[in-house]
């Protein structure tokens, strides 16, 4: 179970963008506030362009926020952080590189020796069960292996959080149900702090500590659900739990006012 240290707050945070006019502003987000504790997994939901994917971006210092304050680690978000991990709906592996080499590429930055770089890569391989990969291409792995690869690029840079913007969306059924246990017994293993953005209400239910729901644009936090459900690192086994249904019923039904109320 996470603990009750803080590792990232969001205060009142407001994004806005200029519009296509080039004069007025869209406001992506208002006054969100929100707190992920140490070792625990938070599910954002909600419509689209209701400013998800605008939080990550913020907290991973990518973007900054138009009104609030963003603390990770205790320290304000000014820029890009290297305790941030980020992945995608994409793996973006670069194609001209083997596996165990795209996973180093985070950490050649670091100054990190290539002795180390590759101790720690081939661990996150191992870790990842694609060892037997780490000479292979991008182009010569399934899509599940390459976001596996990705992973293992993620957790080499050993991040204080993970930020995940719909990183199983485009894998099919089986190798998404596949994926999602390996990345759960990684991080419930590790205490990696978490923060998904997913579509999938059923994937949010039973992969979560906690599901914060968003409004329509402007996106605000209309509702919080505490994933009260044993197994945390194993999602197949928490979809057979009652109470799974009764959270996604939940989270429908809120989006649904939402939509009418819009």
């Amino acid at each position: 179970m996470p603990n009750t240290a803080s590792v990232l707050d969001l205060i009142s945070v407001t994004k806005r963008f200029v519009a296509p006019d080039g004069v007025s502003q869209l406001t992506a987000i208002e006054q969100v506030t929100m707190n992920v504790r140490a070792g625990e997994f938070v599910a954002v939901v909600g419509p689209s362009g209701c400013g998800k994917s605008t939080i990550l971006n913020l907290v991973s210092g990518l973007d900054r926020a138009s009104e609030g304050r963003i603390v990770l680690n205790g320290a304000p978000v000014t820029g890009p952080n290297p305790s941030v991990g980020f992945m995608l709906q994409k793996d973006l592996l670069l194609p001209w590189r083997t596996i165990v080499s795209n996973v180093e590429f985070g950490l050649e930055a670091r100054g990190l020796s290539a002795a180390e770089r590759r101790e720690r890569a081939l661990r996150e391989l191992k870790r990842c069960r694609l060892d037997d990969f780490a000479n292979s291409y991008p182009y010569q792995l399934s899509g599940g292996m390459r976001q596996r690869a990705a992973l293992a690029r993620t957790l080499a840079i050993e991040p204080a959080i993970v930020l995940l913007d719909e990183p199983f969306s485009a894998l099919d059924a089986q190798t998404k149900m596949i994926l999602q246990k390996s990345f759960a017994q990684t991080i419930a293993s590790e205490g990696i702090t978490t923060v998904l953005i997913t579509h999938d209400l059923l994937e949010a239910a039973t992969m979560s500590d906690r599901i914060l729901v968003m409004s329509e644009r402007p996106g605000r936090i209309i509702d919080e659900i505490i994933v009260d459900l044993p197994d945390r690192d194993n999602p197949m086994a928490r979809m057979h739990q009652p109470k799974v249904k009764q959270y996604v019923d939940r989270l429908m039904a809120t989006l649904h006012l939402e939509e009418k109320v819009a």
